[in-house]
């Protein structure tokens, strides 16, 4: 890989769990911190992404946007690092099934509790209250993992999402959400993923 991976981020921000994916892949990368109402809604950023939200990432001429599509891009880079199950596969499935899942019904759900107006279930993605983490609870109870019998991008998606939506009292603590996110959120990726975007939270004051 010759061209450059530059990440958009800050670090109270979804750029967590971006960040997370990039030291998975090993990849060298640069950041670049923005900071929200600002350099995150200037004329420079918003022709990388025009929402003005981070993260994003640049590698090259390509643009990816959105942790879902961060995550699977990135795997994509590093096959030898077994990110993303095998093509065609029922674990490639699996992987697509809750990737969008969670990018999807997810985070709509997500947003339409934040508010208080969920939308009539025939008529929500997310279907009733209580369906998507009732569903997501049965998919994760007595697994390690989603997609296949090892570590793959959408484990870390997950775990990402439930460990920060429990801490914040947004998501409810059952124990299967606690022991799966536990599960992954040791990895040492994700610790040192964690730790920088600590300490630049930290200096930021």
């Amino acid at each position: 890989m010759t061209a450059t991976l530059t990440f958009y981020t800050h670090p109270n921000s979804r750029g967590r769990l971006a960040r997370w994916m990039l030291e998975e892949t090993g990849l060298p990368y640069e950041e670049v911190l923005l900071e929200f109402g600002t350099s995150m809604k200037s004329a420079d950023y918003r022709a990388i992404n025009p929402m003005g939200k981070v993260p994003a990432l640049r590698h090259g001429e390509a643009v990816v946007t959105e942790n879902a599509a961060i995550c699977a891009y990135l795997a994509e880079l590093v096959p030898e690092k077994q990110l993303a199950p095998p093509p065609g596969s029922v674990e490639r499935a699996a992987y697509y099934r809750w990737l969008f899942f969670m990018s999807g019904p997810f985070e709509a759900w997500l947003t339409a509790k934040s508010i208080g107006t969920l939308a009539p279930a025939m008529g929500a993605g997310y279907g009733a209250d209580g369906d998507v983490l009732d569903t997501l609870e049965q998919a994760v109870t007595g697994r390690a993992h989603l997609a296949g019998d090892h570590f793959t991008a959408v484990d870390l998606y997950v775990a990402a999402s439930l460990s920060y939506f429990m801490m914040i009292g947004v998501v409810e603590k059952r124990p299967a959400f606690e022991v799966f996110a536990a599960r992954h959120v040791s990895r040492p990726a994700s610790v040192a993923a964690n730790n920088r975007d600590n300490a630049l939270a930290a200096a930021a004051g």
